[in-house]
């Protein structure tokens, strides 16, 4: 927790009012959507990127600012629109035409909006989270969304202020991010330009990432060159916010030699599943051996029905026994939206620790909640 707080103000969007006045500072819900870091996020001052209804009224139960709230989405339906504008978010991020005429048909007062647009760009990251090429899923190209303007424009309750753009997440070239501001601008001159983010993370020793002020000068000068100068500047700082921050432990269950030196622990792809999606190496710690000497090279493993349910391969630890810990680092974005009940899994229990102190945040699923949702023929209750 308490690195979070600290992340806040020292990453990209905590410096970026320095480099650019008047600049907005997002932490995207999706990477680590549970309510104590909604209302973390709300008491430093950082508005809330939600993508769906569940994670809107997540946000909202917390105590969030329904103004500091911007929803995205690429489809969004009537419920989840209806929703928003209840609640009165301060900006939904359009994204298609036809989210466009749900919203003429539902719109009863201004409704302040941007535009995704696609930029263009095949980011240097993994595909899976590539989210700017010419085949993205998300926003519209260039031509098409000049006409989604040129027509929410012309319509009395549509408020645009401005334009979106995300080329993907784990970025480490800057000159990609710059090349956003740069296709963003192309589209108009706006009041608000949000240039996303997704800078990229250093998750093992030995890789490398840009810094918070590199970040910044990319982005800053291609916006001085091509934004007006009285426009506000929205960055996304996402996992690079939380993902260093966050340790998920483990416990042995069984340790076996068949030609592979094996660790196998109590948790897997049903709580780490982006280790499967993006395949980032992670350092694994022997948490409660950290004075022994890590002569062991191992595989740790999961326990799910997949192959590829490796943590790390060739890891050095200790002789790990049963009941070892093990803590998988950099695991605070992504890990728990993500978790899921593969085979039967449990999603896990959060802790924030800062301050001396530690809380429980979310507790651990129960067996009973896991059968609740289904259910059974007569005679077979679900209890």
């Amino acid at each position: 927790e308490w690195d979070v707080r600290v992340s806040s103000k020292e990453d990209p969007g905590g410096h970026a009012d320095v480099y650019w006045p008047g600049s907005l500072h997002h932490s995207t819900g999706h990477y680590f959507p549970v309510p104590a870091m909604y209302r973390l996020a709300q008491e430093e001052g950082v508005s809330i990127d939600v993508a769906g209804a569940g994670e809107l009224l997540l946000a909202i139960r917390a105590g969030c600012d329904p103004s500091r709230i911007y929803f995205h989405g690429n489809a969004k339906t009537d419920e989840e629109l209806e929703l928003a504008l209840e609640h009165r978010v301060s900006t939904i991020i359009v994204d298609n035409f036809d989210e466009i005429s749900r919203l003429e048909r539902l719109l009863t007062r201004p409704q302040q909006v941007l535009i995704r647009l696609i930029p263009d760009i095949d980011a240097d990251t993994d595909a899976a989270i590539q989210t700017g090429g010419s085949t993205s899923k998300f926003g519209l190209p260039y031509d098409q969304a000049l006409r989604a303007v040129a027509r929410m424009e012309a319509h009395p309750m549509f408020d645009v202020v401005g334009v979106h753009v995300h080329i993907g997440s784990q970025i480490f070239n800057t000159a990609q991010l710059a090349e956003a501001v740069r296709k963003a601008a192309a589209l108009g001159s706006f009041p608000i330009y949000n240039v996303g983010g997704g800078l990229g993370v250093k998750y093992a020793l030995g890789q490398s990432a840009p810094g918070v002020e590199e970040y910044l000068d990319a982005i800053t000068d291609e916006a001085r060159q091509h934004l007006p100068a009285d426009a506000k500047l929205i960055i996304e700082p996402g996992r690079s916010l939380v993902a260093r921050s966050g340790v998920t432990l483990y416990q042995v269950v069984s340790v076996k030699h068949t030609g592979r030196h094996f660790v196998a622990i109590d948790g897997g792809l049903a709580d780490q599943l982006d280790i499967s999606v993006a395949g980032e190496p992670h350092e694994v710690i022997a948490a409660n051996r950290m004075n022994d000497l890590a002569a062991d090279v191992v595989d740790v493993v999961g326990r799910q029905c997949e192959s590829g349910d490796v943590f790390a391969r060739d890891a050095r630890l200790p002789g790990m026994q049963i009941g070892d810990v093990v803590a998988y680092t950099g695991s605070g974005a992504y890990s728990y939206t993500t978790s899921n009940n593969y085979n039967g899994a449990l999603r896990p229990a959060i802790v924030f620790v800062g301050a001396g102190h530690a809380r429980l945040v979310t507790r651990r699923e129960t067996f009973d909640e896991l059968l609740a949702l289904h259910l059974y023929e007569e005679g077979h209750p679900n209890e």
